[in-house]
């Protein structure tokens, strides 16, 4: 039988979304009768799950990598940085082209951006999907292997899991950028 005690604890999203029930039904509880201890309880757990829930949304994405915070890595596909470097020149021969008044360059950047952009989406649906399959993989293989008394089936699962995490995490990250980057353009206007 396994030591729970020395397990290391990761933060799980849906633990967290468990918790946090758990924890406004406690406080619910609490309030119908009367008991402020319940409350409180059922407050200190919903707010210990919030917490859990931003840990578990935690990472590093930095030159086409994603770090999950449980130690989960993923790389970019190739359509998302060739596509990010696709737009990156476009725009720029867009910029010279308006600048310099040549149409055709102003044209031609234009159109390599939207094929970036294009490209780039290519690659981040492909890397959500694969990320949300390992995820899905690794939690029902874990629970398989846990059960069995696989201790190294499960910390292959565990990993495909956190390694599924990083890469749906990094293309979050991507999108969130992109439209905070839009919202700032907005913002200008």
């Amino acid at each position: 039988m396994s030591d729970q005690t020395n397990q290391q604890q990761t933060p799980s999203t849906l633990q967290s979304y468990v918790d946090s029930a758990t924890g406004a039904v406690q406080s619910a509880i609490g309030s119908l009768t009367g008991n402020t201890g319940d409350q409180a309880k059922g407050q200190v757990t919903q707010d210990q799950a919030k917490a859990e829930h931003e840990q578990s949304k935690a990472g590093v994405k930095a030159a086409g990598v994603s770090i999950s915070s449980d130690g989960g890595v993923a790389k970019d596909s190739t359509d998302r940085t060739e596509g990010s470097w696709n737009q990156t020149i476009g725009s720029a021969k867009e910029a010279v082209g308006g600048l310099i008044g040549h149409e055709g360059l102003k044209k031609a950047g234009r159109e390599q951006n939207l094929e970036g952009q294009q490209q780039e989406a290519k690659g981040q649906v492909s890397d959500l999907a694969g990320g949300v399959t390992d995820r899905a993989k690794g939690v029902v293989g874990g629970a398989v292997a846990g059960a069995m008394g696989d201790n190294e089936g499960k910390a292959h699962y565990d990993q495909v899991r956190a390694d599924g995490k990083a890469a749906q995490r990094g293309v979050e990250a991507d999108l969130e950028k992109k439209a905070e980057a839009e919202q700032a353009q907005k913002d200008k206007q």
